[in-house]
């Protein structure tokens, strides 16, 4: 398994385990050049958003990713953390109702996760 796809099963992992929901993967990389890959996935509320943030940094200090960047406050309702072209949103519903990146990207194929 390459890395992006080792990187991309931790994360989706992380995300299903501390119960985020709808947890999408999207294959960027012969349709744009901001990323190559988007998961996406829905917080409860603002703390939950939070939470899997501050989790999802220790899972990839842990793991010994560096190099990663985030864009975005709790407050807002949709953080962004960016890992050697793995971006990774963690959206509140209405948020990402609103901005529906699924809709925008619908011509990036999905990638496979273990629960699809």
């Amino acid at each position: 398994m390459d890395q992006d796809q080792e990187i991309i099963k931790q994360v989706v992992e992380f995300l299903e385990d501390r119960k985020a929901e709808e947890i999408v993967a999207l294959d960027l990389r012969e349709l744009a050049n901001i990323a190559d890959y988007f998961i996406i996935a829905t917080g409860a509320n603002k703390p939950h958003i939070k939470a899997l943030y501050d989790g999802m940094q220790r899972l990839f200090k842990g793991a010994g990713f560096k190099g990663y960047h985030k864009v975005g406050v709790p407050d807002s309702g949709w953080m962004i953390m960016d890992y050697h072209g793995i971006m990774v949103h963690i959206f509140e519903r209405e948020l990402r109702d609103f901005y529906d990146l699924e809709k925008l990207w619908k011509d990036a194929p999905r990638v496979k996760l273990q629960d699809d």
